[in-house]
């Protein structure tokens, strides 16, 4: 089958739908599909062949963030070329309610669409600016695909279409045979993922929560994967931490953080619909300690895999962290359980889910088409 997958988001920043739409295309091209792929970002940024970058994205708030998407004259003749390059039989759109390639493509195509949306919420000014004129492109999508019972509960609320829920993937290999003796320090840890200056990610609710594990736990360490001011928050952590900025990190390393951490923590406070590093930890053999968002909670089966703490307070953050770090029975039974949990999230189960998708919205010999 020849695919088109088109991401938004731009390869110059890293993201999980940026990274969904790799994983997604490294295993159908292992099962013998082409696939090509459109995007924002540089040359030196792509982290796979036959890519089409388009350039640098701009910044916008886009779902209480900021995203890196691409629009515009050229980006629209950037989307055509790249549509008309060669026929498609099936095109494949992630977030196509965000402003640029995605939604140029729907603009351009009929015939064989799918789309997976990945977020709950969608706030850009940019987004409502344009509501008139995307509702009815989001009418050429034949299969949607909603990355959680969130994202398709907006589906449904906003939209008014619904949508088949297909998880997110993990390598889960990847992670739960990484070597990771070279991480590995006789002290408790903690890890974090994320920017951590960007305050839905919760790292203040983790920042108060410290001193009081740190009470608990004297030879506390927390290492930090992700970019933001180290030396701003560094003023901040209580004194006797021992603290590691790791700054931005490849999958490999990640992976290897992830196995050697006694907990992966992660606070955050709202925008998330899903939850994948939550998943990866899990894979990697690491107890989580999470907010209870709902998004989270239904990954971590309402504790069932993690530890949750009440959204925002550091007092029930503090608790969950302290006694799985303090209790090695409570560590071993959250990690045999999200073991377990992360079977459903294996790329060759969810690209099997994927596939049946595409099967389904194209018809005998039918090919994209291209005005």
């Amino acid at each position: 089958m020849r695919i088109g997958m088109i991401c938004p988001y731009s390869f110059d920043a890293p993201g999980g739908v940026q990274a969904h739409v790799v994983d997604l295309t490294r295993e159908l091209r292992r099962r013998g599909h082409t696939v090509r792929v459109l995007a924002p970002g540089r040359p030196e940024h792509a982290p796979i062949e036959g890519m089409t970058l388009t350039g640098p994205g701009i910044a916008i708030p886009y779902n209480g963030s900021v995203a890196r998407l691409s629009f515009g004259p050229a980006t629209w003749r950037a989307t055509r070329r790249w549509l008309r390059a060669e026929p498609l039989d099936v095109l494949h759109i992630h977030e196509p309610n965000a402003p640029g390639v995605g939604m140029f493509a729907l603009a351009m195509c009929t015939g064989p669409i799918a789309a997976t949306f990945h977020t709950s919420t969608t706030s850009s000014m940019l987004l409502e600016a344009s509501d008139g004129v995307l509702a009815p492109l989001l009418e050429k999508i034949r299969g949607r695909i909603a990355v959680s019972a969130l994202a398709r509960r907006w589906q449904i609320e906003a939209l008014g279409s619904d949508a088949v829920e297909i998880p997110n993937g993990v390598d889960v290999s990847a992670f739960s045979e990484v070597d990771a003796r070279a991480e590995i320090a006789d002290v408790p840890t903690i890890s974090f993922l994320g920017r951590f200056d960007e305050p839905r990610k919760g790292m203040d609710v983790l920042v108060r929560a410290l001193p009081a594990v740190l009470d608990a736990v004297p030879d506390l360490r927390l290492r930090i994967m992700g970019d933001g001011d180290s030396d701003a928050l560094r003023a901040r952590l209580p004194r006797g931490l021992q603290v590691e900025f790791l700054g931005r990190v490849d999958d490999t390393r990640k992976a290897a953080v992830l196995a050697a951490s006694d907990v992966y923590c992660a606070p955050n406070t709202g925008g998330e619909s899903f939850g994948i590093v939550l998943v990866e930890a899990m894979a990697a053999g690491t107890a989580v300690v999470a907010s209870d968002l709902d998004a989270f909670r239904r990954v971590l089966r309402d504790g069932d895999c993690g530890a949750l703490a009440t959204v925002g307070d550091p007092e029930s953050l503090a608790t969950a962290l302290t006694r799985v770090l303090v209790d090695a029975g409570v560590r071993d039974e959250l990690r045999a359980r999200g073991r377990q949990e992360v079977r459903d999230y294996d790329w060759p189960v969810v690209a099997d889910r994927v596939i049946r998708v595409y099967d389904t919205i194209r018809g005998p010999g039918e090919t994209l088409h291209v005005r």
